[in-house]
C-alpha cells in the first residue's frame, strides 16, 4: 500500500500528503480497534487489559511492529493482542465472542462513519454549489478502506487474528483440540502464506482480500447515496 502511493501518479508533495493522512488513518483505526477489545473485556469483567494499560486510545501501546509494517506494504494486518483472562468474564462464551467481534465491529462502524460522511459532503456539495476540499474525500477514503481492510482481515480464522477465537467459539468442538492447537502454533506461518498468496494474485491483477475490502466499501458507499436519494 505504501509502495503503491508513493510509485503512483502526482507530484511528490500529493504523495506524502497521502502517505501521512494513511499514517494517521492507521494510527487511528488501529488505536480504537484494540481500546475496543479492553473496553469488551473490561465490560464482561476482565480488567487484565485494563490494568496493563491497553484501555487506552493510546497507539503506542498497541502497536506491533511486524503488524504496522505489513499494513503500510501491503494495508493489511495486526496489532499486539490485548491481553486478557477469560475465566474473569461473567459469562464465558459470550464474553469471549463480545470480546473477539468487538475490534471487528468498531472498524465496521468507522467505515460506515466514513461512508456516511463522504456521501453526505458529496450531496451537500451538489445541492449548495459549494466545494469541499479534495483532501477530506481522500481522507475519508482511506479511512474507510483501511478499516474494511481491518475488519475483513481480523475475521479470518487464523491466530492470532480476531477470527481464530470466533472460530473456536463456533467449530471448535467439530474440528477438535488437535486442529485447533495446531492452528493456534502455526498462525503466524499461515498469515505469512496468505499474505504471499494474497500478493501474487495481485501480480497477477486479481487481489482476493482487496477485492473484498473494495465491495465491502462500495456497499456502505451505495446504501447512503440510496439512503440520501431519499431525501427531497
Amino acid at each position: 500500500m505504501l509502495f503503491q502511493l508513493l510509485t503512483g501518479s502526482g507530484d511528490l508533495k500529493t504523495k506524502l500528503i497521502f502517505v501521512a493522512l494513511y499514517l494517521i488513518a492507521i494510527i487511528v483505526s488501529l488505536s480504537f480497534h484494540e481500546w475496543a477489545h479492553a473496553h469488551a473485556a473490561h465490560s464482561m469483567g476482565d480488567d487484565t487489559a485494563m490494568n496493563l494499560g491497553r484501555m487506552t486510545l493510546n497507539p503506542m501501546a498497541h502497536i506491533d511492529p511486524s503488524g504496522f509494517l505489513m499494513l503500510l506494504l501491503l494495508g493489511f494486518g495486526w496489532a499486539k493482542p490485548v491481553p486478557v483472562n477469560p475465566r474473569n468474564y461473567r459469562n464465558y462464551r459470550w464474553g469471549e465472542f463480545r470480546v473477539s467481534f468487538a475490534g471487528i465491529f468498531t472498524n465496521l462502524i468507522i467505515a460506515l462513519i466514513s461512508a456516511f460522511l463522504y456521501v453526505g459532503f458529496s450531496v451537500y456539495e451538489i445541492r449548495t454549489g459549494s466545494e469541499m476540499p479534495e483532501l477530506l474525500y481522500t481522507f475519508l477514503y482511506i479511512v474507510g478502506i483501511l478499516n474494511c481492510s481491518l475488519a475483513i482481515f481480523n475475521f479470518i480464522p487464523v491466530y492470532p487474528l480476531d477470527g481464530a477465537h470466533i472460530f473456536d467459539l463456533v467449530f471448535g468442538k467439530l474440528v477438535g483440540s488437535r486442529v485447533l492447537l495446531w492452528m493456534h502454533r502455526n498462525g503466524r506461518f499461515i498469515l505469512y502464506g496468505i499474505f504471499i498468496l494474497n500478493f501474487v494474485f495481485a501480480r497477477l491483477g486479481f487481489s482476493p482480500l482487496g477485492t473484498a475490502v473494495n465491495w465491502l466499501y462500495l456497499k456502505f458507499i451505495s446504501l447512503f447515496t440510496a439512503l440520501a436519494n431519499l431525501i427531497p
